[in-house]
């Protein structure tokens, strides 16, 4: 969580979204965030909405155990059916950041081919997939200005042939601001190898045309069956993505045009950026 919040890196006054909120992690550490840096933490707007009715109560007390007021949650299928709208339409956000359930697949594919908020921008994916559904639920819910979010979401995103006409879509829209690998086990829920996508609908000037790539699946801490993610791993990450470097077998910056030319849209990290070697220490006598 904290290494998604300094890469969202949320400002007092903001909306700050997660439209797979559970129980109110992301939103909740929002605040702490600001608290911690001795920023102004109160005026904060905290929207989310979760499936299940119990996990949403629990979010709910949590921000109240927590002094937090100024909140609203809703409950059900955020792909079937969005509460959280302003004008009957999807209602947009400064901060968007989520950890949906991965590879979903209780969700109606034919009313989301004529979906009637307009979240369809990249196209249907299939009914035993529903990433990229959410993902084009998040894209229409970033304020078109200094909105951005960050995306958990596992490996196979990058480069399922399923899926290869939305991500061709959405490198073309230059939507896309940075792709961060990750290790298994660092998030609640699964096990799986994962990702971090970044978007913006309007990107620094500097960032236009091009994807910054990392590669972090070796910045974590084995402890027994548990990947922790340590301070200095996130700093390493951060300093990376807010300075767009390029750090050999770590980090590399992509145009789009080659990504979708010369790769065919695959935002698989290892084309991209270079594994190290390991030296054999074992010598031959």
């Amino acid at each position: 969580i904290d290494l998604v919040l300094e890469l969202t890196d949320p400002q007092p006054g903001e909306t700050i979204y997660d439209p797979a909120c559970g129980s109110g992690g992301f939103l909740l550490k929002s605040t702490l965030y600001l608290k911690n840096k001795g920023k102004e933490h109160r005026n904060l707007k905290l929207f989310g909405q979760e499936l299940k009715v119990f996990t949403t109560s629990v979010a709910r007390i949590n921000m109240l155990m927590h002094g937090i007021d100024e909140f609203t949650l809703t409950s059900g299928n955020t792909i079937d059916k969005p509460e959280i709208l302003d004008n009957d339409e999807i209602k947009q956000f400064d901060v968007v950041m989520s950890n949906p359930e991965f590879t979903i697949t209780n969700w109606n594919q034919a009313k989301f081919t004529n979906d009637p908020y307009g979240r369809n921008i990249l196209g249907t994916p299939p009914q035993g997939n529903g990433d990229y559904a959410f993902q084009q639920h998040i894209l229409k819910s970033i304020n078109p200005g200094g909105g951005r979010s960050v995306t958990v979401l596992p490996h196979g995103v990058l480069f399922r042939d399923s899926e290869q006409e939305m991500r061709k879509s959405m490198i073309q829209q230059d939507l896309i601001e940075s792709v961060i690998g990750l290790g298994k086990s660092l998030f609640f829920g699964s096990t799986m190898e994962c990702c971090l996508v970044i978007c913006r609908n309007y990107k620094p000037t500097d960032r236009k045309g091009k994807i910054l790539f990392v590669d972090a699946k070796k910045e974590i801490r084995l402890e027994r069956s548990e990947a922790i993610l340590e301070r200095q791993h996130i700093e390493k990450i951060i300093k990376a993505y807010r300075n767009y470097d390029e750090i050999e077998y770590f980090s590399r910056i992509v145009s789009n045009n080659e990504i979708i030319s010369k790769n065919n849209s695959n935002l698989s990290i290892q084309l991209y950026v270079d594994v190290e070697e390991q030296e054999d220490d074992q010598s031959l006598q």
